[in-house]
């Protein structure tokens, strides 16, 4: 597999314009910054480009405006923030902020700032603010393109997305992967020659949309441990009560159909924290799989499912951990999820090969402490599942051979 990475080509892009594609979408809360993980993991990419006189301009999407402005939705928060972080001590302001995406205002405002000084980024306003990046629009495209003299992913996130800054803006200009975007692609490809056995940890709520992930992993894995609402739906499709726990109804047979074909690879739960609470406030209890009543919410694995899942990863060579398997954000039902995370972490970094990814599932490492100690950890939830299944990958199409 050989990688387009801009350190190959840095003869290509020194003392260019550089249009920079990033995934900061992070949360927000109370207007600042929730976690800002994705953004630290860009700023290598930044300062090597810096270092080689390039000029950049950087894009990123921020929640769903819908195509429309919304000031809800704006940027400007995470220029701010990227200026902090790049400033290291230094007085001046290395990014500009603009509030509009294309056009001939935006061209001038970029020749102008980037006359001032070598040392200089302009962040663009939501691209999402335009509906011609969902729709892949080969016309926004375009626009995006006249904003620089090469491009540069480094938003592996949203690379399994058909969108205009990440699969159409590729036509127009020479095309490079960043740092980031190198290393996602480099530790998720060994994932799929893993050393041998493979321990698949899979937990979250949906089947369907873990379908191509499933199908790619359970040939290789030795074992796939389930938990979450994913399990339920498993369970109930092998006629365990589930109470009034979450279950997908129209993934029931999908779950049929896995567990008929590897029955000895899908562990399911022995037992579970439950509760006769819908919102997880009523004494919460374990019961076993075969005790669980008509009333009850299955919202974490049990102790005994804790220990039969940390003897199978304990025995791993390579370790998949993606999505939560339980309702991590309540304190009653997060335990699964912790003890799991800190087991894996603590087997990562030797000769097993750890890796998760998902937006929950950071979250839980995160709240475990142990998220620096796994081999790799994904910026990319439906990207990581898209690129293990096997599926189309947009953003990497001309940067991957």
């Amino acid at each position: 597999m050989e990688i387009k990475s801009l350190d190959k080509h840095i003869s290509e892009i020194q003392g260019k314009v550089v249009f920079l594609r990033v995934d900061f979408n992070v949360p927000l809360e109370k207007g600042g910054i929730g976690e800002e993980r994705k953004i630290i993991a860009t700023l290598p990419t930044i300062r090597f480009l810096l270092r080689y006189n390039c000029k950049i301009v950087i894009a990123t999407h921020l929640g769903r405006p819908g195509g429309k402005v919304n000031k809800k939705f704006s940027t400007r928060v995470l220029a701010n923030r990227l200026n902090q972080l790049l400033k290291d001590g230094e007085e001046k302001n290395l990014v500009d902020f603009s509030s509009q995406i294309t056009g001939e205002k935006v061209l001038k405002k970029i020749k102008k700032i980037f006359e001032k000084s070598e040392k200089r980024i302009v962040f663009l306003e939501n691209l999402r603010f335009n509906k011609g990046e969902k729709e892949n629009s080969r016309i926004f495209a375009k626009k995006l393109a006249k904003l620089g003299q090469v491009y540069i992913n480094e938003a592996f996130s949203v690379s399994h997305r058909n969108h205009a800054s990440v699969g159409a803006i590729k036509d127009y200009l020479p095309s490079f992967a960043g740092f980031l975007l190198k290393k996602e692609i480099e530790n998720l490809g060994f994932l799929k020659n893993p050393r041998k056995p493979l321990i698949t940890i899979m937990g979250g709520v949906k089947v369907k949309t873990k379908d191509d992930l499933i199908q790619a992993l359970l040939p290789r894995s030795e074992k796939v441990l389930l938990g979450g609402a994913l399990a339920n739906s498993f369970l109930a499709g092998q006629n365990y009560q589930v109470g009034k726990s979450l279950i997908e109804e129209e993934s029931l047979d999908l779950a049929r159909k896995y567990f008929k074909k590897y029955p000895e690879k899908i562990l399911l739960p022995l037992d579970a924290v439950v509760t006769t609470q819908k919102d997880g406030s009523g004494v919460a209890k374990v019961k076993k799989i075969t005790e669980i009543g008509e009333k009850d919410y299955i919202y974490d694995i049990g102790p005994d499912t804790v220990r039969a899942y940390s003897k199978q990863i304990r025995r791993a060579q390579t370790l998949i951990w993606n999505g939560p398997l339980g309702w991590f954000e309540k304190k009653s039902f997060n335990q699964g999820s912790l003890i799991l995370a800190r087991l894996i972490a603590q087997k990562s970094r030797g000769q097993v090969f750890g890796v998760a990814g998902g937006g929950e599932t950071v979250e839980v490492l995160k709240e475990s402490g142990m998220i620096d100690y796994l081999d790799w950890v994904s910026t990319g939830g439906g990207a990581m599942l898209t690129f293990l299944g096997g599926g189309k990958m947009p953003g990497l199409k001309g940067l991957v051979r």
